[in-house]
């Protein structure tokens, strides 16, 4: 059998269950996950830290597989139900052979972006005009719901007002359920689990919390549309396939009031306000190298597996507990890939031709990587300060580069700079980043 070999922050199902652990062991169920912390004693042997009940201890590697990422594919969706506009009439010629609690939802024809629920009992087929009232949507203007998919949720459990209860989801043609997906390969987990704490950050897709799942201190994402659920369906298949100390950790999702995204909690917040609240007493210029390079080692194991960040900047870098900074938010910029629109594009950090004509490339991701260098050697404050973000493009177009920060090292201003060469072809890889980096630190 070939030996596998997990780095640490592998995640890991258990294969068959074992109950009877030997001293240093830990017990498991077939199914449970773990994460390996790192190398065992013994031959394929592992030190792993059981996800629900935050045990550690050694585990045999040959009773265990890697947890499956998931492949990022189109036809997976959180509303196979959803047939979008068809009639009534068409609603009805798919609903077979008919059975009772068989439903799907439809967009009216007659009254387009209104929805219907057309739901099969005794051999009919019922339609429920769905009302859309104060942002919520409600078929008997009793039970409210914020979305689609928490509407399917509770009436697959709850009769109220309909015929009988949803039991059977007559799926589009060419989707797949994301749910079972999620389920099959260990990446759905159980709300009963999770507390939910404090807010700890307003996102502009939903609020984020601070809570506890099995045990460990988590971040929940909470994503109430349908439409940008969905979309953070790739984020979340993004995640899945990596694991890098210096990338925030994905621990799975959970669907009911819509999609919720559960990483491991940072609790030292983003980079910038870190920096910005501590200040350049509280913090050496080691210090800054040391989050330099943390960012710069995640950043080069995305391009090792060819992932584009499209959003790097210091509000998307956290910090943990023992002071680690790590990428976050690095799969959604996948979602957004073209954006047509310049307005939502962070012009600060957004390198030349990726502004002009749409091209993103590990290179335009270096360029921001450039501006963070700067963020973080001026202790987190706002690029190009002065210069109105209109007038900021213009500017760099015609040459201009930011100044060095004061007491920043003259070898790490010339780090930034080489990151800002108008031809992108010109700038460092991320690995060559990172080698430049360790020597600077070695001076330190």
């Amino acid at each position: 059998m070939a030996m596998k070999n997990w780095t640490a922050g592998t995640q890991c199902v258990a294969k068959k269950q074992h109950c009877k652990p030997k001293a240093g062991e830990i017990a498991y169920h077939k199914g449970d996950i773990l994460t390996v912390i790192g190398p065992g004693t013994r031959n394929a042997e592992y030190r792993a830290r059981h996800n629900a009940t935050g045990e550690e201890g050694l585990v045999s590697g040959s009773k265990l597989r890697e947890r499956e990422a998931l492949r990022i594919d189109p036809k997976l969706s959180l509303m196979p139900w959803f047939h979008g506009k068809i009639s009534g009439q068409q609603a009805v010629g798919k609903l077979k052979p008919v059975e009772d609690g068989l439903f799907l939802v439809r967009e009216s024809v007659r009254h387009p972006g209104d929805f219907v629920l057309c739901l099969c009992f005794s051999q009919k087929v019922f339609h429920y005009r769905v009302i859309f009232k104060d942002n919520k949507l409600s078929i008997d203007n009793k039970q409210f719901f914020y979305n689609l998919i928490d509407m399917i949720e509770f009436y697959s459990r709850n009769q109220g007002a309909l015929a009988t209860l949803l039991l059977k989801p007559k799926k589009k043609e060419g989707t797949k359920s994301a749910e079972t997906k999620l389920l099959k390969s260990g990446w759905l987990l159980d709300l009963s689990k999770l507390t939910l704490g404090e807010t700890i950050g307003e996102g502009e897709f939903g609020a984020v919390f601070e809570g506890e799942y099995a045990g460990q201190r988590v971040a929940v994402k909470n994503i109430k549309c349908d439409v940008t659920a969905q979309a953070f369906l790739e984020e979340t298949s993004v995640m899945t396939n990596l694991h890098h100390k210096n990338l925030v950790r994905l621990l799975g999702v959970i669907l009911h009031n819509g999609l919720h995204i559960v990483t491991e909690l940072m609790t030292k917040g983003n980079l910038v306000n870190f920096l910005r609240t501590r200040g350049r007493f509280a913090i050496s210029v080691t210090q800054l190298l040391r989050f330099s390079l943390d960012v710069c080692e995640g950043m080069e194991h995305l391009e090792s597996k060819k992932l584009l960040h499209r959003d790097l900047a210091g509000r998307n870098i956290l910090v943990s507990e023992d002071t680690v900074a790590k990428v976050s938010d690095f799969g959604l910029a996948k979602v957004s890939s073209t954006a047509t629109d310049n307005s939502k594009l962070p012009v600060k950090w957004t390198a030349p031709e990726a502004l002009k004509n749409k091209k993103f490339s590990a290179q335009s991701d270096v360029w921001s990587y450039g501006v963070l260098l700067w963020e973080i050697f001026s202790y987190g404050r706002q690029p190009y300060p002065k210069i109105p973000v209109s007038e900021v493009w213009e500017r760099v177009d015609q040459g201009y580069r930011m100044e060095l920060p004061d007491e920043c090292p003259p070898d790490v201003y010339s780090i930034m700079t080489s990151c800002w060469e108008t031809e992108p072809k010109r700038r460092p890889s991320f690995h060559k980043l990172r080698e430049r980096l360790e020597k600077e630190l070695g001076k330190h």
